[in-house]
């Protein structure tokens, strides 16, 4: 088993990929590691790419960002598990921060706070709004003082997901995961980390997404889901 997997979803992403693993592989160069693309039926040289730069690309034509994750989790082998995205977005040269806690035993899971020094043109203000608005959510539903419910860049100990009820194949993905560590008991720890501009073509769709995410906190706090 190595130390360390990586694991990133993909999806036409060939203007950023490269760069991110570059990133990856600058930060994790003394560590023992394996890092892994989830594609999700790429049209362009996003594949290629990740291949000449050392990835191993796993394919999921079933459509989600947890769908992606969940595939990506099954296909790693390491005792820790990173994840981040393929859009230049998160800073890899921190992995070895968000992996000390954990390693030093003082947190099972960590998770990158990208809002405690948010520049101008990294996000949205519709996007910032609904980031807000689902922390706020969140820290009512569940009493917890969360500060980044939907950040993308987490470290975790990987004998943790057999113990997670994870069901979302969406973007609630992302706030699906830190409930469900929280809940289980599990050491939470968020860290600021940089955020910045994604590279490529957006994904997310504020308002639509925001919505479906705070339908799945109210069913996850009510009880309202498919049984795993």
């Amino acid at each position: 088993m190595v130390e360390v997997s990586i694991v990133i979803p993909t999806m036409n992403e060939e203007a950023s990929i490269g760069a991110v693993l570059d990133e990856v592989h600058g930060a994790m160069q003394a560590q023992d590691c394996e890092i892994i693309t989830v594609d999700t039926n790429s049209r362009d040289r996003t594949n290629a790419i990740a291949l000449a730069k050392g990835a191993r690309v796993v394919s999921e034509p079933r459509p989600g960002y947890g769908r992606a994750y969940k595939t990506g989790f099954g296909a790693s082998r390491g005792r820790f598990i990173v994840t981040m995205d393929a859009d230049l977005t998160y800073p890899a040269n921190r992995i070895p921060d968000l992996l000390r806690p954990i390693m030093e035993d003082r947190a099972d899971f960590v998770s990158g706070n990208r809002l405690s020094g948010l520049s101008g043109a990294a996000m949205s203000g519709m996007h910032r709004i609904g980031n807000e608005m689902l922390n706020r959510i969140f820290r009512l539903l569940f009493r917890y003082p969360i500060r980044d419910s939907q950040s993308g860049m987490w470290a975790f100990r990987r004998d943790l997901l057999p113990h997670l009820r994870l069901l979302h194949d969406g973007m609630a993905f992302s706030e699906e995961i830190k409930l469900e560590t929280i809940r289980a008991g599990y050491r939470f720890l968020e860290l600021p980390i940089d955020y910045r501009q994604r590279v490529g073509r957006r994904k997310i769709r504020s308002v639509r997404d925001a919505a479906g995410n705070v339908a799945w906190l109210l069913r996850k706090r009510f009880g309202w889901v498919p049984a795993a």
